[in-house]
């Protein structure tokens, strides 16, 4: 199975890396925003696409384009992100494709989920929280990546 690992810098790459394990069976292909990350992933496909937030639409555009190029070449089965804006345009896009999707909220949020888990909500196959008080039937808690 091809698995399209996305995540923007910060904590949202390092909770990523910590779902190595769960994949190692698997083709792995890595995405993210700084190409200084391929270092942490050398024997796995690694992609660089611009990062950008919801104060920047025109940024926005273009990371959906990127994401949507990259789908194309990569042809993933799964697509699992921590976050943020990159990963949820690859939600989306790999949602739309027939990909199955998986959003994991970043630990930060401790009392709601993000605004792009909660757009996540709508689009990927399953969503997590890393909080128990968070979970409810849509949103599965099956514990942090971190701790």
């Amino acid at each position: 199975m091809r698995v399209l690992a996305i995540a923007s810098a910060g904590g949202h790459w390092v909770q990523l890396l910590r779902l190595l394990p769960a994949f190692e069976e698997n083709e792995i292909v890595f995405v993210s925003t700084h190409k200084s990350f391929s270092q942490t992933v050398k024997n796995c496909p690694f992609y660089v696409i611009p990062d950008a937030n919801r104060w920047n639409k025109l940024k926005l555009l273009k990371v959906c384009f990127c994401v949507l190029g990259l789908l194309y070449i990569i042809k993933p089965d799964v697509i699992i992100t921590t976050g943020a804006a990159p990963g949820l345009m690859a939600v989306i896009a790999g949602r739309l494709l027939g990909a199955k999707t998986i959003w994991i909220d970043s630990i930060a949020n401790v009392e709601k989920l993000s605004l792009s888990g909660r757009i996540a909500l709508l689009f990927a196959n399953r969503t997590y929280t890393q909080w128990p008080d968070l979970a409810t039937s849509k949103i599965k808690y099956k514990g942090s990546v971190i701790g």
